[in-house]
């Protein structure tokens, strides 16, 4: 943008998904729970990869993702995220800047090597995800650039950051800064289990620093517990914005007394639902970004949430701006 600003900063973890097609008993056989993310080590990541099929390599990251489509919309849109000088980092960083994301963080010269996400997807399109965050996980609240948090207009955060407490801390660094810039932060709450791990301080984030809210029925569930229609009403008094999504039924995205209902965007085949939260993130964070109603930027989230459901892999393969 002419005047600097960025529509988006994202801070997250910076993965390379790694995407197989598998079935519902290897899932079983594994002990792996369908539908879920689970942290795992290096030792076990390698088993996993060995047990896989034929798989495709992708750059990738919840927040990254996001990026990655704001980008797409035409948006402007930075990244943080940590990245080891390896070859999976060289990948992951070429793969940003050939998005058109700003990505800048220098690469780690030690330590352990880039992340990766093993992830499943069984026959009926759900992912499980198996996750050694690496060196991701170390990011460090030096590498927050102040800079350019202070031109994000929205600052965008993944829960996922949360379980380690370096990553955790440059969270907090950068919704400081974000705040004291007078701009909005925006959280995805990423993961039930991940609520569940974490629950007071994700409780104290809603209802204090953030802005903007985006969680699905389950996560939901898990950091309010109770139903959904009382979770929508705490939802209004916490935050600005909730951006509640509901899989095939569509989103809820709700502003003070404003409600916005959305439905979901008709996709003749469900392929592959990794990435189907984070696109649907990057078309509201930039309807939002750009000043539009809550139900337009609600409909560019679904429209980007179904263009990446009709193929494997998370992050889009058609210029999410045609749908403008």
């Amino acid at each position: 943008m002419d005047d600097g600003r960025i529509d988006v900063v994202g801070i997250g973890n910076a993965i390379v998904d790694v995407i197989a097609q598998t079935t519902d008993r290897f899932l079983v056989d594994q002990g792996l729970q369908k539908g879920s993310m689970a942290l795992i080590d290096e030792p076990r990541a390698h088993e996993l990869y060995d047990l896989m099929g034929p798989a495709i390599e992708a750059s990738g990251g919840s927040a990254a993702n996001s990026m990655v489509g704001v980008a797409s919309f035409g948006g402007t849109a930075a990244y943080i995220g940590k990245v080891r000088d390896d070859t999976l980092g060289h990948v992951f960083a070429h793969d940003m800047r050939a998005s058109g994301v700003s990505f800048d963080v220098p690469a780690g010269p030690e330590g352990p090597a880039t992340g990766r996400s093993l992830i499943l997807v069984t026959p009926d399109a759900q992912r499980t995800m198996n996750t050694f965050l690496g060196i991701s996980s170390l990011l460090q609240p030096s590498d927050v650039d102040a800079e350019l948090v202070e031109r994000g207009g929205i600052l965008f955060c993944e829960g996922y950051l949360w379980d380690v407490e370096s990553a955790k801390q440059s969270i907090r660094r950068a919704m400081d800064i974000a705040r004291a810039a007078g701009n909005r932060v925006a959280l995805t709450v990423s993961d039930s289990f991940c609520v569940e791990r974490h629950y007071d301080e994700f409780v104290a984030l809603v209802s204090g620093p953030v802005d903007i809210l985006f969680a699905n029925e389950a996560e939901l569930a898990a950091l309010y517990r109770c139903d959904f229609d009382t979770a929508v009403e705490r939802v209004r008094s916490d935050v600005h914005v909730g951006c509640l999504t509901r899989g095939a039924e569509g989103s809820v995205l709700v502003s003070g007394d404003e409600t916005a209902e959305v439905k979901a965007e008709p996709v003749v085949d469900v392929i592959d639902t990794t990435g189907a939260g984070d696109q649907y993130a990057a078309g509201t964070l930039y309807g939002l970004a750009r000043g539009m109603s809550l139900a337009d930027a609600g409909r560019l989230g679904s429209l980007a949430a179904a263009e990446v459901i009709s193929h494997v892999g998370p992050r889009p393969q058609h210029p999410l701006k045609n749908f403008l």
